[in-house]
């Protein structure tokens, strides 16, 4: 069997990166929701959807060895969730007016829950952590198709 090269493992280990850095978000997105009770907005729900399936697409691309597909796969998901938190990141911050906020019904997506340091909402940790992946995944299609 042959040995797998250093770019392979490098590779693998970015994607690993990328599957922590989800599971990490997923579990917090759910200790938030679950454990201290924040009932999530439209634009919460959004995102998620773009997220979990993420913890399934890394995991895949993971065993038995890096798969390179799993980035087409990832990358448009990522790309969505970020631009979705991005814009709840804009509405959170006042930016974005009133009059054209999606969340009329039910919770707001203004809601401040948390505010870590005096001004890292929840918002735009997960505008952060889709920052991040989206980051990760472009490096890593530049690594691949070389």
């Amino acid at each position: 069997m042959a040995q797998p090269d250093k770019a392979t493992n490098n590779n693998w280990t970015l994607l690993f990166l990328c599957w922590l850095l989800v599971s990490t978000s997923a579990t917090i997105s759910l200790f938030f929701s679950s454990v201290l009770e924040y009932e999530p907005c439209v634009l919460c729900w959004y995102q998620r959807i773009c997220l979990f399936p993420l913890i399934f697409i890394f995991a895949a691309g993971l065993f038995p060895a890096f798969d390179k597909s799993v980035i087409k796969y990832a990358l448009p998901l990522t790309i969505v969730g970020g631009l979705i938190a991005l814009y709840h990141t804009l509405l959170y911050a006042g930016i974005i007016p009133e009059n054209i906020q999606p969340c009329s019904k039910g919770v707001s997506c203004t809601e401040k829950y948390i505010e870590l340091f005096g001004f890292v909402s929840i918002p735009m940790m997960s505008f952060f952590a889709f920052s991040t992946l989206i980051a990760f995944l472009i490096l890593l299609k530049r690594r691949t198709s070389q």
